[in-house]
């Protein structure tokens, strides 16, 4: 039986995996729980990547049955923050004053 990799997470996220070719089912809070039962209930479910603010929603039974099972496998990724400047774009901004001897401002 070939498993397949699954992703869990929020309508505004769901574009940038569908392009990257991966099967998306988009959920929020409040349906995350009904979706994550729908899946882990394909056989043919191996990994599902959930947004770790879909995670966090889901109710402890849920999570402690899923930690019991062998598929599927949860695997959060950290849900995207558009509020500032993020630690990797600091970093990366740090970098190029170095090299062009003055900060500069992303767009």
């Amino acid at each position: 039986m070939e498993l397949t990799v699954r992703v869990l997470c929020r309508p505004e996220l769901a574009a940038g995996f569908e392009l990257a070719g991966l099967v998306v089912d988009e959920a929020n809070e409040a349906t995350a729980a009904e979706a994550m039962r729908r899946l882990a209930a394909d056989p043919a479910t191996g990994i599902v990547l959930i947004e770790e603010r879909l995670r966090r929603t889901l109710p402890t039974d849920l999570t402690q049955r899923l930690d019991r099972q062998a598929t599927p496998i949860l695997v959060p990724f950290p849900s995207p923050s558009w509020g500032g400047p993020s630690v990797a774009e600091e970093y990366v901004l740090e970098i190029l004053r170095q090299a062009v001897g003055y900060r500069v401002r992303p767009r």
